[in-house]
């Protein structure tokens, strides 16, 4: 049978070793790939405000140094999201389904 969410003991289940792992290793990817990207980001804002003559030299057309790398931010989101996506599959999901299976839901 099925345990509800009421029947599971979570502080238990935070005690555990697994558990334990399975923070680790999705704040050992969580936290350094946020900071990287919000320093990225605060590079591109920082140049946008500062270095208008390098954000605004044209690399073809209309097309600017400024342009490409605003950019570039969404390429790095959407980098982000499936580097996580590669790395829960392989890592932290495995280790939850050891979990929901030992504690039930």
């Amino acid at each position: 049978m099925e345990r509800t969410e009421a029947d599971i003991d979570w502080e238990l289940v935070q005690a555990t070793p697994e558990f334990r792992l399975l923070r680790r290793r999705l704040r050992g990817f969580v936290f350094p790939m946020s900071a990287a990207f919000l320093a990225w980001y605060l590079l591109y804002v920082l140049l946008a405000d500062y270095a208008h003559g390098f954000m605004s030299v044209r690399l073809w057309g209309n097309i600017t140094v400024g342009l490409v790398l605003g950019l570039a931010q969404f390429v790095t989101t959407f980098v982000i999201t499936a580097l996580y996506a590669r790395f829960a599959h392989r890592k932290l999901d495995p280790l939850a389904a050891e979990l929901r299976a030992e504690y039930g839901h």
